[in-house]
Order: C-alpha cells, then structure tokens, then sequence
C-alpha cells in the first residue's frame, strides 16, 4: 500500500479484500491510527518507508485473562468455558459497557470492580443470574462436583478476611465447618463429612438382633434368606432323586431278568464314582468358568439329584420284586392292564410309604451336604446365600473368636433343621412299620 495523493490499496498476490477493508485502511491511515475493525475482523497497519503501509489482518486465537468466571448453576457451565462469552464479557467490563449480546441473547453486566462483575440476563421478575467474575478461582477436587455460588462466596470472604475456617449450610440445612490452609500460594479447603457406607460385623442391637456380617447385612435377614435356599435344595434335590430312582427301580424290578441286571450294573457304576470328589469338582469347574449365581444353584440341585438317585433305586426294585409274584399283580396281568399303569400305579404305591419315609431322612443329609460344599466355597455363592455360605464368612480364626453371632446360629439352624428331619423320618418309619403297632 502506497500513500500519495491518490491512495491505493494493493493486496498480496493470492489474497482478496472487500472495499469495505480498502476503505477501512483508508481511513485508520488518515485518521493516524495504527489497527481498524471491519466486520468483527481486526486489522494492523506498520508503517514504512516512502510513506507506504503493511496490512495484516488478525485472527483472535487465545485470551489471556487474571479473571475467573463461576457460573450460578450447571446449565451456564459450558457457556462460561465459551471463548466469545469470555472474550465479550471482559471488553464489555474493559469499556464499562453494561451488557454484551452473543448469539441473539442479550447479557447485562454488574460492574463492582475492574476485576469483579456479574453477568446475568433480563430484569426484574426475568432476572436470571448466570455468572459471576472475580479474580479468585474456586474449583473442587473433583471436577463432578458442582460448587454452589454462595460456597465460593462464603470462601471468597473468608480468604479476604484472613479467616482460618468458616462455616458453610448446606441446601440439606447442615452446618458444616470447613478448614483453610495455605498451600504453595494457593488455599486449600478441608471439611469432614460424616458417611456410613458399610457398617459391618455391628454387635446384636435393636436395630440387627443378631448383628451384621462382613457385607454389612443384617445377619437375621441373612439366616432366613439362607434358610430358604438350603431348604429349596433339599427338597427339589429329593424330589428329583425320587423321580429318577423310581423310574429305574420301578422298570428293574418288574421286568426282571436280563433288564434287572443291567439296570444294576449301571447303579453299581454309578456308587463307584466317589460322591464328594466330584461335587468338589464340579464346584471347582462352575468357578473356572464363572457360572452365575442364579444359575449355578440349579446346576448343584441337578449334580446333586443326578449323584443320589441309586439308594432310592435299590429300595423300589427290592420291593417291587417282593410285589410283583402277588396276587394282586397277577389279577391286573389276567385283565390286560398295560406294563406301564401295572408298574406306576399298583406297585409304586405300595413302595411310597417306604419311600416318603427315605425320602424324610435324607433331607437332613443332603442340606448337610450342600452346607459344605457352601463352607468350602464350592456351593452357593453370593449374593446369594445359604446356611453353609453364613458359616464360611467366618473361616477365619479372627471372625470366629470375635464375632460368634455371625456363624453360631447358622450352625444351630443347621443342626436343628438335621436333627428335625431325622425325627421327622424316625416316626413316619414306625408308623408305617406293621410290626411297630403290635
């Protein structure tokens, strides 16, 4: 760019500028000034030799500011991290201009200071605070946690007044007293928050009678939940042990023969494969391949039914083949009556009293059963619960000698529960005994 009596304007190769900029130059280079501003552009002139000038434009990349800004609430927090709200805000405080307009929305600004304002929108009833300027920064240690405007301000005061500590209310209405202290030329806060999470392994009290356990549940809960569990398994596992051993023993018994011989080889094998060695397996490959829990205990009751069936099998071919030479059983041959109604329903249920009786007495072993497997963290597991899981949570020799209400009465419902089924069973024997009512 030349200056002489005609001025010219004359752009590098490459670069294009609107009349606007031209005349723009024109007159910053006439009225002596040394940068100008054409539609939110800003432009530089160096002058040189021969009276000729350089223009550069310039690009706002960064601000640089000794000012913090803290919004009112979370909905302004991304709006105060904005550049042109920063960059806007602090001309408008810079000129003592009283509102700013970014985006088609007006901001009115509250000027206390240099280095103090609040930006807000409306007035009036419309007033709606969104940030406030000052030169202290306020921020949490964790950057989730929003800090409320009236914290920083209670901070603020307390640093300006060379305070110590100070007290904050909470929008809970609790008081809470927090600490100031100077490190390396910064102020850190300190405050002690009173929070239960776990209360575990608490004594018997009105509020748990019987205590909790090292997961802070209520260990009563915990015993009637277990209780639950230990009890369905025993049941269905019975339930299914009588299903299968009924079903061979019934066949095996009828028929005789070649098919009873068979059927008893494959029970014979079957009590040749050690009981506990391989539910302690079974346990060990459900925690190799991180079975869930929900699924795992139907996956025990079915290991469990599967392993125990034989003794149940061996009771009903014992009887049936006492039955089947009768003269009942002849009488439903004579008639015609299929194989299978012959088998399941006149046979069988002269065997059930015998069976119910069995079936009574092994409730108690089988709940025993998977109480140790549970102990030895190969049966249940959490969250789930049952009596042998309760035990195994005080397998330390610590938990054992300090905290004795959280396995004693697992140990005591286990042992009752036992010994009930087992009395239960000994007189169902003698009542459906003949020779015990003589």
């Amino acid at each position: 760019m030349a200056l002489g009596k005609i001025m010219d304007v004359k752009p590098a190769a490459g670069v294009e500028l609107s009349d606007a900029v031209k005349n723009g130059a024109i007159a910053a280079i006439q009225g002596g000034k040394s940068s100008f501003e054409v539609d939110g552009a800003n432009y530089t002139l160096a002058a040189g030799k021969a009276k000729s000038y350089t223009l550069s434009g310039s690009e706002d990349i960064a601000l640089a500011s000794l000012l913090s800004y803290d919004a009112y609430s979370t909905d302004y927090s991304a709006l105060i991290a904005d550049f042109d709200f920063r960059l806007l805000s602090e001309t408008a405080m810079h000129k003592g201009e009283s509102s700013f307009e970014l985006d088609g929305v007006t901001y009115n600004l509250d000027i206390e200071s240099e280095t103090a304002a609040t930006v807000y929108t409306g007035e009036g009833d419309s007033k709606v605070m969104v940030a406030n300027v000052s030169n202290v920064i306020v921020n949490s240690v964790n950057s989730s946690v929003f800090l409320p405007m009236d914290y920083k301000a209670a901070v603020a005061d307390a640093i300006a007044n060379h305070q110590s500590s100070f007290e904050y209310v909470t929008a809970d209405g609790e008081t809470q007293k927090h600490t100031i202290q100077i490190s390396v030329n910064n102020y850190v806060i300190y405050t002690d928050q009173k929070t239960m999470l776990i209360d575990m392994y608490s004594a018997p009290s009105k509020n748990h009678l019987l205590g909790t356990d090292d997961h802070g549940m209520d260990v009563l809960t915990r015993l009637m939940y277990g209780g639950r569990i230990s009890l369905m398994v025993g049941f269905v596992v019975v339930l299914l042990e009588m299903m299968i051993g009924i079903c061979v023993g019934g066949v095996s018994g009828y028929f005789g023969g070649w098919v009873d011989t068979l059927l008893m080889r494959f029970v014979d094998l079957f009590n040749s494969i050690p009981y506990y060695p391989m539910m302690i397996i079974a346990g060990a490959l459900m925690d190799a391949f991180e079975v869930n829990p929900y699924s795992r205990i139907f996956m025990l009751m079915a290991i469990m039914g599967i392993m125990g069936w034989t003794g149940i099998a061996r009771t009903v071919r014992g009887q049936i083949l006492s039955l089947r030479e009768q003269d009942f059983m002849v009488a439903t041959e004579a008639t015609g009556i299929r194989v299978s109604r012959r088998i399941f329903r006149h046979l069988v249920p002269n065997v059930m009293p015998l069976l119910i009786v069995q079936a009574t007495m092994s409730l108690g072993s089988i709940i025993l059963t998977e109480a140790t497997l549970s102990f030895l963290g190969l049966g249940i597991k959490y969250p789930l619960a049952s009596w042998g899981t309760i035990i195994n949570s005080a397998s330390n020799i610590y938990v054992m000698s300090n905290f004795w209400f959280i396995w004693i009465p697992a140990g005591v419902l286990i042992v009752l529960t036992v010994l009930g089924f087992n009395f239960v069973g000994d007189g169902l024997r003698d009542a459906f005994d003949p020779k015990m009512k003589r």
